[in-house]
Formats: C-alpha cells, sequence, structure tokens
C-alpha cells in the first residue's frame, strides 16, 4: 500500500497504552487494529435522535478500558510492512465498559417519537393532517417535491410507522395521522371487485389540479404494466397496523377481501406459494403480456406475506386461518428457499419451484437483507408453531451470514452480493458497491436480537450489538432528522440520487418505526427482561375482546400485568393470553397495558 485513505474500525479496546498513547482494537472476527491519538482526535458519546452532542474528549483516556465497545474513524497511513491507524474520532457505545445506550428502556421509543414528528411535520406541516397534501418524493431535509404521484405502499408505510408510534408513545397526533391516511387509502386508492368479491388497490394516484388519475398497474421498472404482490402486501402494512389500535371493523374487511384475492388470484393451490404478477385484465399469474414476470414467484410474493400485514392481522384477530397461512408460508420458505451449493437462500423461482437465475437485475445475486429477514422471521414463527425446521434455517443463517454478509471490520451489512464464489476467490463479490442501506441494518438487528432473546448465546446478541450501534452511529441524520437511505460502507451518508431522499418509492417511515417498535419489544421483553407499556384506542364498534401481545413469542415468556381503561386500573384480562375484555362503550376507549418478562 502506497497511499492515504479514510477507513472505519469497529471493535472492543484490548489494551491501552498510556505512554504510546495507541490502544489495541479487536474487530468482531478476531482481528486487531493498532489505533494511535495523533493530534486532534474528537470523542463522543453515541446519541439518538433529538439528543443534544456530547463530547468525551476529556474522559478519552479514562474510557479506553478492555472491553468496550467503540468506532474508531481515521486514516490509515502507508508506513513500514502494516498500514499505521491514526484515529480522528470515536464514538463510544456507552459510558461504562459492557453498557449499550440503545439497550436503555426508552432508547429505540425516543427515536421513533423524533422519526414520527419528523414525517408529520415534512408531509403536514403544523396545520391539519389532509393527506391531499401527501408527497411520495420528500428531500433530505423534509422538503416536498414537485412531483405529484401518491403512492398507494408509500402511504400505507407512513401510516404503519404513525400506528406504531402512538403503540409506544401514546402521542395521539400520530394515531390521526395513522387514522386518516387509512381513510384516504380506503376513499381514493381501494378497487372493491363485487363481481369477483375481492379488494385491490391502485399503485397510486396522480394528482392534477382537482382532478385526480388512477394508476392501476405499477409504474416501475420489473413491474411496469403489471399487478405486482408486493404492492398490493404492502398497501395492506399501515391499515393492518392500524387495526391493531383500533379495531376498526372496516379495515378487517379490506384485509379480509384483499386476502381473497391473494387466495383466488395469485395463490398457486397445486404447487405452493404465490405468483408475483398478475397481468391486469385477467388477473392471471400466467398471461404472456407478463413477460419476465410470467408464472414466477419470488421471496417478496411468498415470504413479505408475514412482516408485512399477516404477523400483525393475526396478533390483532387470534383466527387460526391466518396462522395457517403463516404456517404454509414458512414451510414454503423451508422446503423451497434454502440451496446447498450456496449458503445464501434462493429468491426467485418458476412455476416448477426450479431456480430463475436469469431475471432482472438479480440473476444469481443475494439479497443480504432477505437472508436475515428470512431467519429473523422464521424465529417469530417458531414462537407459536414451533418446528424444528423453522429454528435450524434461521439459526444456519444466523451463523454463515457474518462472514459473508457483514462487514466484519466497520459493522453495518452490505447489499447485494454474488451468490456464489468464482474459482479461486475467498470474497463474495459485490454486485454493484459495497454501501449499506437502512432497511438491511433493520433486518439484521431484529434477526440477532429474537434469536438471542429466544435461545440465547453471546455470539448472537454480540451481532446484534454490533449491528445497532453501526445503525445509530451513522444512519441517523441529526442535522435534519429522521435516518439515512444508505451510508458508505466507512459509515459516512451517501447523498445522491434518490438516496439522498427521505421519501421515495422505496422509503416512507416504515422500516425505521418497524425497527424501533421491534427492537423495543425484544430489547425489554427478551433480553435486558424489563417491563413494556403499549397504548390502544378501539373503538365503540371494536371487538370487545382486544389481544395486546406485541409480536410472535414464546409461550410462558411474558404476562400482561397491567391495564388501564381510561386512566383507570382495570382487571378484566387474561394474563397468558395477553388480552382485555374491554367494556361496552359509545366512544373509543384509552386502553393503557403493561407486559413483564416472566423471570426465571
Amino acid at each position: 500500500m502506497n497511499f492515504t485513505f479514510m477507513d472505519t474500525v469497529a471493535g472492543r479496546v484490548e489494551r491501552f497504552d498510556a505512554g504510546s498513547g495507541s490502544f489495541r482494537l479487536a474487530t468482531i472476527d478476531g482481528r486487531t487494529f493498532e489505533v494511535r491519538l495523533d493530534g486532534e482526535v474528537s470523542a463522543e458519546l453515541l446519541r439518538n435522535l433529538g439528543e443534544p452532542y456530547v463530547d468525551a474528549g476529556d474522559h478519552l483516556r479514562d474510557m479506553l478500558t478492555p472491553g468496550r465497545h467503540l468506532f474508531a474513524y481515521g486514516i490509515f497511513y502507508p508506513e513500514g510492512a502494516e498500514p499505521v491507524f491514526s484515529a480522528k474520532r470515536l464514538i463510544f457505545l456507552g459510558r461504562g465498559s459492557g453498557e449499550y445506550r440503545f439497550e436503555q428502556p426508552d432508547w429505540w421509543i425516543n427515536q421513533l417519537d423524533e422519526i414520527a414528528a419528523f414525517y408529520r411535520r415534512a408531509q403536514f406541516g403544523q396545520g391539519p393532517v389532509d393527506f391531499r397534501d401527501y408527497r411520495t418524493i420528500l428531500r433530505l431535509g423534509g422538503d416536498k417535491t414537485a412531483s405529484h404521484v401518491q403512492e398507494t405502499d408509500t402511504i400505507s408505510r407512513l401510516v404503519y410507522g404513525m400506528a406504531s408510534a402512538y403503540m409506544l408513545t401514546g402521542d395521539d397526533a400520530y394515531l390521526e395521522v395513522a387514522e386518516r391516511g387509512t381513510r384516504y387509502l380506503r376513499e381514493h386508492m381501494r378497487f372493491v371487485d363485487p363481481e369477483n368479491d375481492v379488494v385491490y388497490w391502485y399503485h397510486g394516484i396522480k394528482v392534477e389540479g382537482e382532478h385526480e388519475k388512477k394508476l392501476f398497474t405499477s409504474e416501475f421498472g420489473d413491474d411496469y404494466d403489471a399487478i405486482p404482490m408486493y404492492e398490493q402486501i404492502y398497501a395492506l402494512a399501515g391499515p393492518t397496523q392500524t387495526y391493531r389500535v383500533t379495531g376498526d371493523k372496516r379495515i378487517a374487511s379490506d384485509v379480509d377481501a384483499t386476502l381473497r384475492l391473494f387466495e383466488k388470484f395469485f395463490r398457486d393451490h397445486r404447487r405452493g406459494g404465490y405468483y408475483s404478477h398478475v397481468d391486469p385484465i385477467l388477473l392471471n399469474p400466467h398471461h404472456d403480456s407478463l413477460g419476465p414476470n410470467q408464472s414466477r414467484k419470488n421471496w417478496n410474493s411468498v415470504g413479505d406475506h408475514a412482516p408485512a400485514y399477516l404477523i400483525n392481522y393475526y396478533l390483532a384477530t387470534g383466527d387460526e386461518r391466518h396462522l395457517e397461512m403463516l404456517e404454509r408460508t414458512f414451510d414454503t420458505i423451508v422446503e423451497h428457499f434454502p440451496e446447498p451449493s450456496s449458503p445464501f437462500v434462493n429468491e426467485r423461482f418458476h412455476d416448477d419451484w426450479s431456480h430463475d437465475l436469469a431475471h432482472s437485475w438479480q440473476q444469481d445475486r443475494a439479497v443480504v437483507g432477505h437472508n436475515l429477514k428470512i431467519a429473523w422471521n422464521l424465529m417469530r414463527m417458531h414462537g407459536v408453531r414451533p418446528k424444528d425446521a423453522y429454528q435450524e434455517l434461521a439459526e444456519h443463517l444466523a451463523r454463515t451470514m457474518p462472514a459473508i454478509g457483514s462487514d466484519q471490520q466497520r459493522g453495518g451489512w452490505y447489499d447485494v452480493v454474488e451468490r456464489h464464489l468464482a474459482e479461486g476467490q475467498e470474497w463474495y463479490r459485490f454486485a454493484w458497491h459495497d454501501r449499506k442501506a437502512w432497511w438491511q441494518q433493520e433486518q439484521a438487528i431484529l434477526a440477532y436480537l429474537i434469536i438471542a432473546g429466544e435461545l440465547g448465546g453471546a455470539d448472537h446478541l454480540e451481532q446484534a450489538r454490533q449491528a445497532a450501534g453501526f445503525y445509530n452511529a451513522f444512519f441517523l441524520d441529526h442535522d435534519e432528522g429522521a435516518v439515512y437511505f444508505n451510508v458508505l460502507a466507512n459509515g459516512l451518508p451517501y447523498l445522491l440520487g434518490t438516496e439522498r431522499f427521505k421519501g421515495s418509492h422505496s422509503m416512507s417511515m416504515y422500516h425505521s418505526s418497524e425497527l424501533c417498535f421491534l427492537a423495543t419489544v425484544y430489547t425489554r421483553l427478551l433480553v435486558t427482561r424489563q417491563p413494556l407499556t403499549l397504548h390502544f384506542k378501539p373503538g365503540p364498534d371494536a371487538e370487545r375482546i382486544l389481544r395486546v401481545a406485541p409480536d410472535l413469542l414464546p409461550p410462558g415468556r411474558v404476562l400482561l400485568t397491567e391495564a388501564e381503561v381510561d386512566g383507570k386500573p382495570y382487571e378484566v384480562l387474561d394474563p397468558v393470553a395477553m388480552t382485555v375484555e374491554l367494556p361496552v362503550s359509545s366512544e373509543a376507549l384509552r386502553v393503557k397495558v403493561t407486559l413483564t418478562p416472566v423471570q426465571e
């Protein structure tokens, strides 16, 4: 090496030599780096959104104790046989060794509160919530663009985030956005087909003055001029989460009608799974007009039902039909997605489940986050329907993914890589770049948190902490608010093209809020074993049994210990089933519950 470059090293301090002003840092894969403290070195404590900068410079040498986890950003110099790393910025993850600020009880709740406030302000200002003002595209600081196509899925994702924020904070301002957004989706983006007794959802609407043009088929890339399953799936994400809070039966009716759409037109009743696209005229997955999407199945069409809406719908209803659909989904994944010749799962298939290795951008490539997402959701399902196959595949992915999908030096998780090694290669090659997307960090954090919480194991918890540390150190936008779409491998934000936006076809509060909600659930109830408070507001027509389980959790690990209705203690509840029997009321009820982990 004969050049300098800036880079990041993440790991634990092994020793500090005060005399030389250097310390040794061990990465998660066991390599060590000698880190020099040359010249001006800034040091700070990890901070959450909405928190001020906390300078740790005056305590720098006292904090470099063995075992402490930190991120060092600095310059590699070409001196001698090994490059010399001179640190210029240190980020400590906690005040003490072994302490992680993101494991504090309110860390993720406060983060979601800040994210929700950002999107509420960006979309509607300080005035009333009017979804005619909604914009899909938001610039870095939340400013709106001239583009005025309102996409169904991005509204639904915003609604999901706001409903989740209400569940954790009890702030009515967020529930108002969720309810108004759900109503707007029903009134403007929903198509009721009485002949087939189904509901499906427009791609979006283009607003032109006082008029709106319905966009029936997808406007994007691989999905153009077809009805993709994933757009129908994510249209349900926000309303379903709102249904968990309010019990609005109109939402349940829409979800049930969309499920009938899936069963009638997308499901392969003979070979299993769901097709990825249907044509817009005949609702046929086999029509020639679909081109490369004809008779295809993929991860999104088969597996994304679970995290996007189906687990939440089952949590809200307790309906065995939805549990059966979840079980079919995960049985299909376990049967068809693993591939013995590659550590990564397959994600695209033909009608007969043979591999589709020539499809558009994906070819024979792996999306790292999808492998993590499968591990995470298998463990959720394992909590309610334990099967050895679920746990085995989840653990296999959890063991193999770090070495091939994560950045063992800097922290964080990569995007898309080749699924196989070419002859003589030791690294799985990046498809296009080594950037790291916010949503793939979410999958890693949640996968390793739930596996550590359910099965134990210091290695799994270490992976969760490494991922959460990288995300909180580098993805939070302390200047403008919310989180960045992508960062470079070293953690610096990548702000070019659509990846500089806070709102786009791909980003609208969903993954960042899902992370905050479920990281709170898993950290408190499974890892640190602390009580969790949730808020609900069932309407007068809601079912009188309110189900308050926050996620699919292992039986016997969590109990419902307290409930309040309209601010008063309420005792008509089932601690084990985590249900509250609501009184009859002509008004919406404010319900606050406390869930407590069973101490072993």
